[in-house]
């Protein structure tokens, strides 16, 4: 059972994909999945974001900075606690959302393309608890918005 292997080979090429994809934007394939977020859940904190996609802080902050210069996402300490940043979408953001979403679409078609419905209803099903799996292992539940 050399699954791992192939989930690191999915996890590489959709990067590859994304940052392809999404270059004309001017992001790339990591900017692009933390920018959906952000758009998903206007207000979120950077420490929000980063346990919601198993990121660490420092990364979380640089991807934020990117954005932030490219004019993608605004910034600003919350309210209730000056120690979290809340991060939200620009209307440049919120342009090319759609954009984002189909190129999200796309990848998902291209790869599920070869798989019957019930080959890709076990794959998720599967999928999903080896996912629940890890994130025990970090301490973390993954909720049905996060999946």
């Amino acid at each position: 059972m050399y699954y791992l292997k192939n989930v690191g080979i999915i996890a590489r090429c959709s990067e590859m994909f994304r940052d392809e994809r999404f270059a004309a934007l001017g992001l790339n394939g990591r900017q692009s999945v933390c920018l959906l977020h952000v758009c998903r859940r206007p207000g979120i904190t950077q420490d929000t974001l980063g346990k919601s996609l198993f990121i660490d802080k420092s990364n979380v902050t640089r991807q934020m900075s990117l954005l932030e210069e490219a004019g993608y996402v605004t910034r600003c300490p919350d309210a209730s606690d000056r120690r979290q940043i809340c991060v939200y979408p620009t209307e440049k953001a919120l342009e090319i959302l759609p954009e984002i979403r189909e190129g999200f679409r796309a990848w998902r078609e291209y790869l599920s393309a070869s798989l019957t419905e019930e080959e890709l209803a076990v794959l998720c099903t599967a999928a999903d608890k080896v996912a629940k799996c890890a994130a025990a292992y970090c301490g973390r539940i993954v909720t049905e918005e996060e999946a």
